[in-house]
């Protein structure tokens, strides 16, 4: 190895840790809601499909409350099956 690679190799190291000391930088400055609030201007769209609630009954299989489009599905999740099933309307 020549003195030519060697200043080569700590340039690229120096680039390197220089780049992530600004992205570094960056975070800190801008803050961590920064690209929360880009998500926020670009999804106008209002969502169709939201988690209600969620039980683990094991290490393999879990029930899921799923809201789609105003109604509430019961789902059994896990060992590669999916059960799905209304939920009865509230009298």
């Amino acid at each position: 190895m020549n003195l030519t690679d060697f200043l080569r190799a700590v340039f690229a190291l120096a680039l390197t840790l220089g780049l992530v000391g600004l992205a570094a930088w960056a975070l800190r400055r801008y803050g961590p809601d920064a690209l929360a609030r880009l998500g926020a201007q670009t999804s106008k769209k209002e969502r169709r499909l939201r988690l209600v609630e969620s039980l683990v009954l094991d290490p393999t299989r879990r029930l899921a409350i799923v809201e789609c489009d105003g109604k509430e599905r019961l789902i059994l999740l896990g060992e590669g099956r999916l059960l799905a099933e209304t939920r009865p309307e509230s009298r």
